[in-house]
């Protein structure tokens, strides 16, 4: 569980303080993102009673940046059957903003909260891509929540029957609505509504799909948008999404993971020897688990790649935690090198028994590892091994109140969008990093036992807009060439290559993961090293074109050479340091 330390945010607080909020909040945000194949039960009550206490906490009217709120329709498709039986109220939605910067004639830049609470988004009006637009072109910089989540909450509760008006068409209304309606407290004397005033969207990741969507489907609303780490194309058995991590990863690590899996896979599906299964989960501590189960907890060492950052405060440290120890020829932890007869035996059953003199102290090293990160912090919450990683719990999932936050992204993915992270997808030729018993069956379990949902998600309903092919005047899209969800997107290995421009830039950040380019620092924060060169030149490379189109109104802009950086293309103005080490 992330610990959320007391804060205060005003705007003259210390820079200690300042940084302590800025990187509980951040840490929170990545905690939401970055999780393993099958959320486990213990997980998602966590997630529920967080988004709870964040809540409670943002009705401080005394807050820098108190949370206002604007009533937006619950139901704009009266027309369709889709929503049956409709409905004329209204709910109060979420919204921050930062007018410091503003002066008339300045655009209104909204910052889409996306899946998760618009608190965690709160230090964005300070520090990092939004707070450099609004500054750069004397806007306003506007965090806004999205629907059903955080407290910006249509219904009374999460049932099915409440959440039929969770749809992408529903929340992208919502941004047009906003934008079409918004008074600003203290600014009501200025027209800041779109389109008289410019409104620009900046998103990263669904955010950044939403954002994207919006610039093509209400383009006389949204002067433009930035596309970060988009997902623009649904996909249903996302197993590409670890293609990224096994290609761009250090590759020592990727190997002993390989070896891992590898190991899993033989004994447990190729092998069927209960008692070796047996053996193989009590090395772990893990007898009583699931075989899905099991397999998806010895993922949380690999799945924390999405969580790395070029900030440190911020950056996720147990991927190359878990990188170190594994690949180590020492052994770590002495009470598990006590346990070296039976580890041998396992990588015998393994099919590695040539390797086993090298993979031995990397699997144990794993047992250790794996004991310190996951297993510790279920005994100190006071719950078995069991407890904590089982993800099986029909009772657990037919709750539907207001207290059951966590069944808002479930909901959308097992209906709309998809992304179940699989190895079983993955061709025969490729050797996962994440075990083949992580399969469509497991991964959609939630979506069976929580929504009564058993066909595969309607990928359609996203994908309509566009998908690899979506592009639009002034819609930029900037993607990492690390990132998990690169496959997902615009930059991915299926989508056809694209040139930039000013009117529609199209860049990749090399050795960037998850939206690297949303975060920033504060100018006492910076060192020679911090932002890296290639974030703050694709940083400045946003506010550039942000002011161009500005001013160009629509004007035709030529092609920029240099900024074209695909997965095949290494020539760039961007410099390209080693890979972030923790």
């Amino acid at each position: 569980m992330v610990q959320i330390a007391s804060w205060d945010t005003s705007v003259h607080s210390s820079s200690h303080t300042m940084v302590k909020l800025t990187t509980c909040l951040l840490l929170l945000v990545a905690a939401v993102q970055a999780k393993l194949p099958v959320t486990p039960i213990s997980q998602l009550r966590a997630e529920s009673h967080r988004n709870k206490a964040l809540v409670a906490r943002s009705q401080d009217v005394n807050a820098a940046f108190p949370a206002h709120t604007i009533q937006i329709p619950i139901d704009h498709f009266p027309k369709s059957s889709r929503y049956e039986p409709h409905t004329t109220a209204k709910f109060n939605l979420r919204y921050w903003f930062d007018a410091s910067h503003y002066k008339e004639g300045g655009p209104v830049i909204i910052l889409h909260g996306g899946e998760t609470s618009g608190e965690g988004r709160i230090p964005f009006l300070q520090k990092g891509i939004l707070a450099q637009l609004a500054q750069a072109t004397n806007g306003i910089g506007v965090i806004m929540e999205h629907r059903y989540y955080g407290g910006s909450l249509p219904t009374r509760d999460f049932s099915n029957k409440s959440l039929r008006f969770l749809t992408t068409e529903q929340a992208l209304a919502d941004t047009a609505y906003f934008s079409k309606n918004i008074k600003f407290p203290g600014l009501e004397k200025y027209n800041l509504t779109a389109p008289g005033t410019a409104h620009i969207l900046y998103g990263g990741s669904y955010a950044g799909g939403q954002v994207a969507f919006l610039r093509t489907q209400y383009p006389d609303i949204f002067w433009g948008a930035i596309s970060s780490s988009g997902v623009t194309k649904a996909i249903y058995d996302y197993w590409q999404y670890f293609e990224p991590i096994r290609q761009e990863a250090p590759q020592d690590c990727v190997h002993v993971t390989q070896n891992f899996v590898d190991i899993v896979d033989n004994i447990i599906i190729h092998g069927k020897n209960a008692n070796t299964t047996r053996e193989l989960k009590n090395l772990f501590g893990l007898g009583r688990l699931r075989d899905a189960d099991f397999a998806n907890a010895l993922s949380s060492g690999i799945t924390g790649w999405q969580s790395t950052n070029w900030d440190p405060a911020i950056s996720g440290k147990s991927f190359y935690q878990y990188c170190g120890e594994i690949t180590s020829d020492r052994y770590l932890y002495p009470v598990t090198a006590e346990q070296k007869a039976s580890a041998k035996r396992i990588i015998e059953a393994g099919g590695h028994g040539r390797e086993a003199p090298e993979i031995l102290p990397q699997l144990l090293n794993f047992v250790g590892w794996l004991n310190k990160s996951t297993l510790e912090s279920c005994s100190g919450q006071g719950q078995t091994a069991e407890e904590c990683l089982n993800s099986y719990d029909e009772a657990f999932y037919k709750q539907d109140n207001a207290d059951q936050s966590w069944r808002a992204w479930p909901w959308q993915y097992c209906n709309e969008w998809g992304y179940l992270q699989t190895g079983s997808g993955a061709p025969k030729n490729i050797r996962p990093v994440i075990s083949r018993l992580i399969d469509l069956p497991y991964t959609s379990n939630i979506c069976k036992q929580a929504f009564g949902i058993t066909k595969p998600s309607n990928v359609d309903l996203v994908n309509k807009y566009g998908a690899f092919d979506i592009e639009y005047d002034r819609l930029a899209f900037i993607d990492g060439g690390s990132d998990p969800w690169k496959e997902a997107g615009v930059h991915a290995t299926a989508a056809r290559k694209r040139p930039t421009s000013t009117n529609k830039p199209f860049i990749l950040i090399p050795d960037a993961v998850h939206h690297w380019d949303e975060n920033g620092l504060y100018p006492n924060e910076t060192t020679a090293e911090l932002p890296p060169q290639r974030i703050k030149e694709v940083q400045a490379e946003e506010a550039r074109f942000v002011k161009e189109w500005m001013k160009g109104k629509g004007s035709p802009i030529l092609n920029h050479v240099g900024l074209i950086l695909t997965a095949n293309v290494s020539f760039s103005l961007f410099s390209s340091p080693r890979r972030m080490e923790a």
